[in-house]
């Protein structure tokens, strides 16, 4: 694979000429039934891609550490039209480098697949840096227990609130080992030098929690772009 690097801070991060402002922006809607009619701005780069597990290059340094503090207290909890959407604050460091977590969301069924596989669900906390880089971070959710932090935004939305997710890092696993690549956001107008971070370790949501997610999107994910030589990543916490 070209472009491969063990610094991922020099060699994988590339400048976003799409701003925070985009990021942030209330979406129109989004049919995806229709797809292929999707505002296409870029080309070569676009997510979500298959991971296939037996051709990742391992970092083998030091590098690309994570660490994250996400805000408990959120601003806005919407039902957008195209996902539950929250909008919330926080600090995520990676390699070395900040990000300003600007919202997350959620999809059914997950938009990347690991080795062919999908998840029922897939979450994507959008982090920003102040030169305008987009960093997301995607946790896969698997049926199992439930999740406190996934219970309070269900019922923030299903009671038009916006309360406090106390739980919020329920939804992301505790081991922060990921595969990383260059793709784009999944939603038009798919700009693309967004930097990936597809956690390895899914955490669990009920039944019952998927149910109620489906109810109101019951297929909100983009369809497998193709990698085009493009290289992943693995970072092994």
């Amino acid at each position: 694979m070209s472009g491969c690097s063990v610094k991922i801070s020099t060699k994988t991060s590339t400048k976003s000429d799409t701003t925070k402002e985009t990021v942030a922006k209330k979406a129109e809607h989004v049919d995806y039934n229709d797809q292929k009619d999707w505002e296409f701005s870029s080309g070569k780069m676009q997510s979500p891609i298959n991971i296939p597990t037996s051709e990742v290059k391992k970092l083998t340094d030091d590098s690309g550490n994570m660490t994250l503090h996400y805000d408990t207290k959120v601003s806005k909890v919407e039902n957008n039209g195209h996902s539950i959407q929250v909008a919330d604050g926080g600090q995520a460091e990676i390699d070395g480098r900040h990000f300003t977590l600007t919202q997350f969301h959620f999809h059914a069924a997950s938009e990347h697949t690991i080795d062919g596989k999908h998840y029922p669900m897939e979450a994507h906390f959008v982090n920003t840096a102040q030169d305008g880089r987009i960093a997301v971070i995607a946790v896969f959710f698997e049926e199992g227990a439930e999740n406190k932090g996934f219970q309070e935004v269900l019922e923030d939305v299903s009671r038009d609130q916006t309360n406090d997710i106390t739980d919020l890092m329920n939804m992301i696993p505790t081991n922060k080992s990921y595969y990383h690549y260059l793709g784009s956001l999944t939603t038009p107008p798919l700009n693309e030098n967004v930097e990936w971070y597809v956690m390895k370790n899914p955490v669990e949501v009920s039944a019952t929690q998927i149910a109620s997610f489906k109810k109101l999107y019951a297929h909100n994910n983009r369809k497998i772009q193709p990698l085009n030589e493009r290289a992943i990543l693995e970072h092994d916490e």
